[in-house]
């Protein structure tokens, strides 16, 4: 760990980078027209913290690599450490067995942290894979220098390198492949092969290759850049499909025939160094960043190029701190936004956005020089040694200041893209985006900006008004209140009006404009769009009083129709045709949208002009209407005498009193009254199809009578008495129309025989009297069976000779005469009859039935002569108080009760002859005498009834067995049989 000095010059380090941060936000800060208030409850941490890392190791570091969380170090002369990050406390130490004064020159770890190059100055190079603890040489390496390697990235495993590149100091660049596996017993060699396959130059001499880097693009292209002390050099071409195991020969073959693409500088310092940023670990970089004399070359990797790997290219010129005597740059590191350069006693960051120095670190001199910086592109992490320390850079939210930068640049959208999670720093953007588009006139993007930001809502209005910009200023109002929440009424309302305000004026413009049409049209498609918008409907339908005193103050009369329309308001687009006199648009909304209200309140008005087409509608709402609130308006019209109307109302009733049956008395009584005067031909008609019975008539039977009565429709009034059942009414009516009518309406009264023959008669009487025809009033004799001659005798003449109804006299006495036969014919059968009965009963008082000694009861199944019995003409035989057990369940309530008071006085007259038995006083003895008689015929007589009651037919064979089908066998209520036999005991 790290001592409490250390850890105390860290702390200040921090404390005074922070300050820095502090002092340059202090100088931004003011009073912002933004809504938001940027307030930091704690100190931020910054971009770059670093953090020095104790390995308790008492030799001095010579070389350093880290890849992958594998770190490797060279100690002293001869020492190796290797620690996995994951696993700190469990280092590595081993020795590399070199004994001679050679010393480490580099150390190159692969991506994966499994393969280690060990370059020592004596122009060899040793290999040391991550699971073994044996270092090896690589024999065909000898006599060259390594300065660079370009890994394979693609083909690489924990066991083998794949083909690879290699750099040395003379310029040569080889190809070389490494397996950790062991070889055959004749080649032990982790070398696999080691060919040249191209070298580099300077000014015509060989040139080291300071780094090297192999990167594969689309369609099995690879780019290989190389770099010498002052040349970047691109090698570019493609590989055949399955062929990446033969390796780079043929990129450099495919260039050999055309010099290599490279960029130079002129000055010299020595060395160089490239480094490139990959966003995520196994993809491609990005970007890069080459450090050499002039300064670092930066910029970003296009593999889409055909020419060249390298766009965006900037050169940052070192500061004029930076010496090349005194502190010449050692090595670089780049990250996303910024590259690090490591001098001999500080770290400088650098933004690649703006070039400005961001960060600044100076190592105190206790440490030593600084001797390199390396990144680990696993965990981002950045390492820093000295002969005697490690010290290690975290790198946190490096993107957080980014969008000033790109903001300051003009770059708006990349500025949008890194403070999408900070709303005031987004602000901000759009505030700056918006008035750059101002500046330069782009007036309608700078609204649409202006819009998304929290500034003062008036000041930017002025600001288009004052530039007489209505279109950006309407563009803003849209943009402003579509960014509103609903909550925010007010200002929902306040926008809202203001916009119908602009849209009409710039209306108003165009149509006075005749060269201006297509923009009118789209113009008022826009201003229907927003009026007819679903998100502000709430807030138009609670201003629409407004918006339609804006419409009319502008006469724009289609609009406002529109309008009306959008809102549901059709009470005023009807108004409105119909003021204009189109009827027809005004029924055609109407029907549209089938509103029962509008419907009642414009029919009158529709209908003075189009009947035909409003009675259509009605028919066509069908029950939505109530056609007893239309009679207003068909009465009024109607009275007029317009032809086609009342034509037209009496089809709307005809439609509903015979399709919708409709059973309001209204309705039908004024359907009647509509016959009645303008189409009499179906008064009757109807009359006749409303119904017979008074129960099944919708209309007012008095005042269809009054009605008919005064129109002179007399077959109508007849027809009404019939249904009230005013018999003499109607006949007298009928009178006076036609004799039949009349008959049809005296035979009506079918239960009252006597009303019948008074309704013939006054017929009769009208045919004698006012006809004077005879032969008539004999044909009322046939029509009616109630009606005698002698009945209608008295209403002819004194003087009228019998010639005319000798042959109904004649009859008559002959009918009589029949009837007399009959009833005497009748008396014969009836005293037969009589006579046959009283042979019957002789003949059942003698008959007699045989009882054997073994029959036994039919209910109970014990001899049938130990106790009193019945015997019936059936065969069954019961004993006596069996028969009473079985028959009771039977019988009706009253026969029970009656039953039970009939057993009772039995039980009497028993009790009483017992009493008689005993041997009475003397004084008595007269008395009992006397009671004898009296008592025995009361006894028999009880019998007799009790007789009547339970034995008047077989229990099993007569109606009560029959009545008694629907009954369960066993009771429901208390579960057991309805009708049991007693058990044998």
């Amino acid at each position: 760990m790290a001592s409490i000095l250390d850890e105390y010059e860290d702390s200040q380090n921090t404390r005074q980078s922070a300050q820095q941060r502090s002092r340059l936000a202090a100088a931004n800060i003011g009073i912002t027209h933004s809504g938001f208030v940027n307030v930091r409850l704690e100190e931020e941490k910054p971009i770059f913290t670093k953090q020095r890392i104790d390995f308790s190791h008492l030799e001095k570091i010579n070389h350093f690599a880290v890849c992958n969380n594998q770190l490797c170090m060279s100690l002293g002369k001869d020492t190796l450490l290797r620690i996995d990050l994951a696993k700190p406390d469990q280092p590595n130490q081993m020795e590399m067995g070199r004994k001679d004064d050679c010393k480490v020159h580099k150390l190159f770890l692969d991506p994966s942290g499994s393969h280690l190059l060990i370059s020592l100055s004596s122009s060899e190079c040793l290999y040391l894979n991550r699971n073994t603890q044996k270092v090896r040489s690589l024999s065909r390496w000898r006599g060259h220098l390594i300065e660079s390697v370009g890994w394979n990235k693609l083909l690489g495993t924990e066991t083998n390198t794949g083909p690879i590149l290699v750099g040395t100091s003379q310029g040569a660049i080889f190809e070389a492949e490494i397996s950790a596996t062991e070889g055959s017993l004749f080649n032990t060699n982790p070398d696999q092969y080691f060919r040249q396959v191209h070298s580099l130059e300077e000014d015509g001499r060989p040139a080291p290759v300071c780094c090297l880097e192999v990167e594969r693009g689309l369609e099995n292209k690879v780019f290989i850049i190389a770099t010498t002390r002052k040349r970047l050099f691109q090698f570019v071409g493609k590989v055949a499909e399955g062929s990446e195991q033969q390796g780079y020969s043929s990129i450099f073959s495919q260039n050999q025939d055309l010099l290599p693409s490279f960029q130079e500088f002129p000055v010299n310092m020595g060395y160089s160094e490239i480094t490139f940023y990959t966003s995520k670990l196994r993809s491609s970089p990005k970007a890069f960043a080459w450090m050499m004399g002039n300064g670092v070359l930066y910029g970003q990797l296009d593999y889409v190029r055909p020419d060249s790997l390298l766009s965006d290219v900037q050169v940052w010129e070192y500061t004029s701190d930076i010496d090349f005597d005194l502190n010449k740059p050692i090595s670089i590191v780049l990250t996303q936004f910024h590259f690090l350069l490591l001098l001999p006693d500080r770290v400088k960051a650098v933004c690649t956005l703006n070039g400005q120095v961001v960060h600044e670190d100076v190592f105190p001199d206790k440490f030593g020089p600084l001797k390199k910086m390396i990144k680990d592109p696993a965990g981002g992490l950045v390492w820093i040694y000295t002969e005697r320390a490690v010290f290690r850079y975290h790198i946190q939210r490096e993107a957080r200041d980014v969008w000033q930068m790109y903001m300051s640049t003009g770059k708006f959208d990349l500025a949008k893209e890194y403070c999408r999670d900070r709303p005031e720093c987004m602000d901000m953007v759009l505030a700056r985006e918006a008035e750059h588009c101002f500046q330069n006139k782009r007036y309608l993007e700078s609204a649409k900006c202006y819009a998304l930001t929290q500034n003062y809502f008036e000041e930017i209005a002025l600001k288009f008004i004052e530039a007489k910009q209505e279109d950006a200023l309407k563009e803003f109002l849209l943009k402003k209140l579509n960014n509103l929440k609903p909550g925010e009424r007010t200002q929902i309302t306040l926008l809202v009006t203001w916009l119908t305000e602009l849209y009409l004026n710039r209306l108003g413009q165009l149509e006075s404009d005749d060269c201006s049409a297509p923009v009118y049209l789209e113009t008022r498609g826009e201003f229907r769009v927003f009026l007819g918008s679903a998100k502000h409907k709430e807030c138009l339908f609670n201003n629409r009083t407004t918006i339609y005193d804006l419409l009319a103050s502008h006469g724009n009369v289609d609009d406002m129709v529109y309008f009306s329309v959008v809102m549901q308001d059709y009470e005023r687009v009807i108004s409105h045709h119909c003021q204009h006199d189109d009827y027809g648009a005004a029924l055609d909304v109407l029907s549209k949208h089938c509103d029962e209200k509008l419907f009642y309140k414009f029919s009158p008005v529709l209908m003075q002009h189009i009947p035909k087409k409003v009675v259509d509608a009605w028919i066509q709402m069908g029950k939505r209407l109530d056609p007893k609130k239309l009679i207003p308006a068909l009465m009024n019209y109607s009275q007029m005498g317009s032809t086609q109307q009342i034509k037209e109302t009496i089809r709307y009733m005809e439609f509903c009193v015979y399709q919708l049956t409709v059973t309001e008395e209204a309705i039908h009584n004024y359907l009647l009254s509509l016959y009645a005067k303008y189409k009499p031909e179906s008064l009757l008609w109807y009359l006749e199809q409303a119904g017979t019975h008074a129960s099944d008539i919708h209309y007012d039977l008095k005042y269809a009578l009054r009605l008919c009565a005064e129109h002179g429709y007399l077959e109508a009034c007849v027809l009404v008495y019939k249904i009230m059942e005013l018999y003499e009414e109607a006949v007298d009516l009928a009178l006076q129309v036609d004799v039949d009518l009349a008959k049809s309406c005296a035979d009506l009264p079918e239960d009252d025989e006597e009303l019948r023959k008074k309704l013939w008669l006054k017929i009769a009487r009208h045919v004698v009297q006012e006809e004077k025809d005879v032969k008539k009033a004999m044909n009322c004799l046939s029509s009616c069976n109630l009606l005698k001659i002698e009945d209608i005798l008295p209403f002819f003449p004194d003087f009228v000779t019998i010639d005319h109804f000798k042959e109904a006299i004649c009859g008559s006495l002959a009918e009589y005469n029949h009837h007399i036969e009959e009833l005497k014919q009748e008396m014969e059968e009836a005293t037969e009859s009589a006579k046959r009965i009283r042979e019957d009963i002789q003949e059942m008082r003698n008959k007699y039935g045989v009882v054997e000694s073994q029959e036994k009861c039919a209910a109970c199944d014990f001899p049938l002569l130990n106790r009193p019995f019945y015997l019936f003409l059936c065969g069954h035989m019961f004993h006596y108080d069996c028969l009473i057990q079985e028959v009771t369940p039977h019988l009706s309530t009253f026969k029970q009760n009656r039953l039970e008071d009939l057993q009772k006085k039995l039980a009497a007259t028993a009790q009483a002859s017992k009493s008689r038995h005993r041997p009475p006083p003397k004084e008595e003895s007269d008395t009992a005498s006397l009671g004898k008689a009296s008592t025995g015929t009361s006894r028999e007589t009880i019998k007799s009834d009790i007789d009547d009651v339970i034995a008047s037919e077989c229990v099993y064979c007569g109606e009560l067995m029959i009545k008694s089908i629907d009954k369960p066998f066993i009771d429901p209520q208390n579960r057991a049989p309805v009708s049991s036999k007693p058990n044998k005991p």
